[in-house]
């Protein structure tokens, strides 16, 4: 989700609040810092409420290729206990495969594959190591709407072995105004735990762009197939450094 630089200047493109990814790369030399702020409860027995302080930092190796780095520096955990401390880290790349020749019409494609490293002690994290590569897409639709979806699989850590979940989500949006870009979007992830579920969800929000530079979002989170609801909301803000 973001603007394009049409004039040649540099302009903030964040992968934030949705959570489908477009094929942007951050430009070689430029570093692009988000920052976000998540509430999340989720109706399990008992019920989960967690505070998490988000970060993903991204930069460029090539003009189809960036390195980033996702991560969770602090969490509370309310559960049976009341648990603070450092959550999981991710370290991954985005690949650019392919942009489409100009009036084609064919979406842009990309790859982005990650590992999470399991640095939040348990309950804040499994403790275990995953793995997954995600497909990216970026199609224009008619009335400048622009729609990312996303696919992918998650090699996750089980106490027993591993367990495969497939992961997909599409994402709406629309510029207004050169500055505002709400966002409608629809998510699917199957169980991560071998007694878990599948979850279908919805998530709306917008980011607002107050420079160049800088962004902020926020957005709000539901499911759609439990009996009790689970949601998030979240805030941040994006800022595009260097080049």
């Amino acid at each position: 989700m973001g603007w394009a630089a049409e004039d040649g200047l540099l302009t903030v493109e964040p992968d934030r609040p949705d959570i489908s990814n477009s094929t942007y790369t951050v430009p070689v030399r430029a570093l692009q810092v988000e920052l976000g702020l998540e509430y999340a409860r989720a109706h399990n027995d008992p019920t989960e409420r967690r505070l998490a302080l988000q970060t993903t930092l991204r930069t460029g190796l090539s003009d189809r290729l960036e390195v980033r780095l996702d991560g969770v520096p602090l969490v509370r955990l309310k559960e049976t206990s009341d648990d603070i401390g450092m959550g999981d880290i991710a370290p991954g790349l985005k690949y650019r495969v392919f942009d489409p020749p100009e009036g084609q019409g064919w979406p842009a494609l990309g790859i982005q594959p990650f590992v999470k490293i399991p640095t939040a002690r348990v309950p804040i994290g499994s403790g275990r190591l995953d793995a997954g590569l995600l497909v990216l897409a970026d199609q224009d639709l008619p009335g400048a709407v622009q729609l990312t979806v996303n696919a992918g699989l998650v090699v996750v850590g089980q106490p027993d072995g591993a367990l495969l979940q497939g992961l997909a989500s599409a994402s709406v949006s629309r510029e207004f105004v050169g500055r505002l870009t709400p966002f409608l979007e629809l998510f699917f992830a199957s169980r991560d735990e071998r007694e878990g579920h599948d979850t279908l969800g919805l998530n709306t929000g917008l980011v607002y762009l107050l420079t160049r530079r800088v962004a902020i979002d926020a957005a709000a989170q539901t499911t759609l197939n439990r009996r009790r609801p689970d949601y998030a909301l979240r805030t941040g803000l994006s800022l595009l450094l260097g080049h």
